[in-house]
């Protein structure tokens, strides 16, 4: 039986991230051809080998315009068409407002904003030019439930938010579809080791506003995203899509 993207191209970014890698293992199980991209290119390579085998993995710091396009350029050189983009590429500063500096609020908008920003811009003309594209940003549920220490990440992760509203309605009819899927605290790696740290507390926390009681696991992220990127989802644009656990509701 065909998977949910089979024949499918897809770029996922901050793709050795585990969220990252989580999305693109669940994506080749359902068929899709993979281009991974990472500014982390060590940690990209350390990826499993049936992530890699088929793969067209390129290390690039996606914040900048002429390294996003060559990571796109590669993928229609290899594949002949782009129909899906993964903007997961990011990672926040997370840190009280005003103990941010100039450096880190830069940092946080470009690895969030900038990165998505260029990918899009870039992608878009050659899914319209087909009448077929899909777009799933990961975004954050803080910025609806205003976190603490996540002023600044809000900020660009807002931008990435709003970003998709605006490209969904201007590509409405152009076959592309634009989402978000927004995450509480997901059990990353990360997570699971503050756990046991200084951090611990900030962590449970975090995980105190969510209903449920845990965090999300990252393998609930990569199937929203995944189901958003395939064809079942041809009349969802505009959307950010919670996986929060009902850490907020509507």
């Amino acid at each position: 039986m065909a998977g949910m993207l089979e024949g499918r191209v897809a770029i996922i970014t901050g793709a050795a991230s585990p969220i990252g890698a989580a999305i693109a293992e669940r994506f080749r199980r359902e068929g899709a051809q993979l281009v991974l991209s990472d500014i982390e290119g060590e940690k990209l390579s350390a990826l499993p080998s049936a992530l890699l085998s088929d793969a067209l993995a390129m290390p690039a710091d996606l914040s900048q315009e002429a390294e996003a396009r060559s990571v796109v350029d590669a993928a229609l050189a290899r594949f002949g068409k782009i129909d899906i983009l993964v903007n997961n590429a990011g990672g926040g500063i997370i840190r009280a407002f005003l103990e941010h500096t100039p450096d880190s609020l830069k940092a946080t908008i470009d690895r969030n904003l900038w990165t998505t920003l260029w990918c899009s811009w870039l992608a878009i003309p050659h899914m319209k030019a087909r009448g077929y594209g899909r777009i799933v940003n990961i975004g954050a549920d803080s910025v609806r439930n205003g976190l603490w220490l996540h002023a600044g990440y809000n900020a660009a992760k807002g931008g990435v938010h709003a970003l998709a509203t605006g490209l969904a309605r201007e590509f409405a009819q152009d076959g592309i579809t634009v989402n978000v899927v927004a995450p509480c605290i997901v059990e990353t790696p990360g997570v699971t080791a503050a756990r046991a740290t200084s951090a611990s507390g900030m962590i449970e926390k975090m995980t105190g506003v969510v209903p449920i009681g845990r965090a999300a696991r990252m393998e609930e992220v990569a199937s929203m995203t995944c189901y958003l990127a395939s064809e079942e989802a041809s009349f969802v644009t505009g959307q950010v899509v919670s996986v929060n656990g009902g850490s907020t509701m509507l």
